[in-house]
């Protein structure tokens, strides 16, 4: 079958590269270059200690505390826009504690084949950068690591189980942590990717078996009929197709009302900046839970990532969400050098959606679409899953999941014509 793959990001190369492995003729398009959009700068981590969905219980209140404070860790900014107003009206019904614990223990299931699945891309010749050193979430305040603390039994209910350490216990683990730090919660199983070499590798895979990675290709319409799409137009050219997987991350959303339904996604913009060399030699992966910044270690280097800025399709780097971040590295870290020289920052938009989950599967009742998309701040963690999904999906071998299916969000009435 002839799959166009929308989207050259970590979830679409890893679709295409299962659906290659399956035996069909795939072509991947993107607006830009390959795996240069929100997989580039994300925070480096199969991050299966942090796998809890945006909406949580007191997101609501936390975001209006912070809605005029530019450089928290979660910035709204105030708009007046029907779309705007109608995705955060719907996340905030998400922010209840029942909610949150389903969508936690649905993340980890669909996180808890991504250890084997990675080693059985490795074992198939994938060679990208990855590492096993755990993750330490990290504490100053008492309250918060309370609250996390109140979850362990979803993780512990999935395999994920924690050592709880006090003061002592989590300089043991990370001697490079200052005294602010007074609680930690080590993950053994986290691991480490550097996202470039991965996306490089599964574009090179799909190349090298027949299929195609067309770059700065933007997909402008779909030529459709009553046996679903059967070609992908963009500026050049169009493309007959059999089907297609639309995996374009937060332009999944435009492109799906194109295709009649669409789907509520909206860009939730993070940061990151990398340090080479490292101002300072870190034992583990960690987040400062109270700034809300991952700090992960890669070959030379040290990725700070963070934040959650809902402020529309604006990728511009805002210096002062950068100086929080930095702000945040040198009160958690003994040596840390605040004029250490690091890379241009980086910011990124990631697909959020109003319940926190991501979307997989057909994008209409026996359509020809299928959507890997909408997986927030987990793209990389969950990226493997999905695309296994994906190919079973195409392959007739798998029933969709309802909580992740697309169509949990049709109106009934576009049902009905459907």
């Amino acid at each position: 079958m002839r799959i166009v793959v929308v989207g050259a990001g970590v979830v679409g190369l890893a679709c295409a590269y299962e659906l290659v492995r399956d035996g069909h003729d795939v072509v991947v398009l993107d607006r830009g270059p390959a795996g240069a959009a929100a997989s580039h700068g994300n925070a480096a981590k199969i991050a299966l200690a942090e796998t809890g969905p945006v909406p949580a219980p007191g997101m609501v209140v936390q975001g209006l505390k912070w809605m005029l404070r530019a450089d928290s860790p979660l910035y709204i900014k105030p708009s007046l826009s029907p779309g705007f107003i109608r995705f955060m009206v719907r996340m905030a019904r998400h922010c209840t504690e029942d909610r949150f614990r389903a969508g936690l223990a649905l993340h980890l299931r669909l996180a808890s084949t991504a250890d084997d699945l990675l080693d059985e891309w490795r074992a198939a010749g994938l060679e990208f950068e990855m590492h096993r050193r755990g993750v330490l979430l990290a504490y100053e305040s008492t309250r918060l690591f309370q609250d996390r603390l109140r979850y362990q039994d979803v993780f512990s209910g999935h395999g994920e189980e924690v050592e709880v350490l006090d003061v002592d216990g989590v300089h043991r683990v990370e001697p490079a942590l200052s005294d602010r730090v007074r609680h930690g919660l080590f993950y053994a199983r986290d691991r480490q990717i550097e996202p470039d070499s991965l996306t490089s590798t599964l574009a090179g895979y799909v190349r090298k078996h027949g299929g195609e990675v067309r770059e700065n290709a933007e997909v402008r319409a779909f030529d459709s009929g009553a046996a679903g799409v059967h070609g992908v137009v963009t500026a050049d050219e169009r493309l007959p197709c059999d089907a297609v997987v639309l995996a374009a991350g937060v332009w999944s959303g435009p492109l799906s009302r194109r295709l009649g339904n669409p789907l509520p996604i909206r860009p939730g913009k993070g940061y990151s900046l990398d340090y080479t060399p490292p101002p300072v030699t870190l034992r583990t992966s960690l987040t400062l839970e109270d700034a809300h910044v991952a700090v992960t270690p890669l070959d030379g280097m040290l990725r700070l990532a963070g934040t959650m800025e809902f402020s529309g399709i604006d990728e511009r780097v805002n210096g002062t969400r950068i100086e929080a971040i930095k702000r945040a590295a040198s009160t958690a870290f003994r040596d840390w050098d605040p004029a250490a020289p690091h890379r241009t920052p980086w910011a990124g938009l990631r697909p959020m959606t109003p319940d926190g989950l991501p979307i997989v599967g057909r994008l209409y009742e026996g359509g020809n679409v299928w959507v890997a998309s909408g997986h927030g701040m987990l793209g990389l963690t969950l990226a493997p899953s999905t695309a296994r999904m994906i190919q079973r999906l195409v392959r007739g071998e798998a029933e969709e999941d309802p909580l992740i299916s697309p169509r949990r969000f049709q109106r009934a009435s576009y049902r009905s014509r459907r």
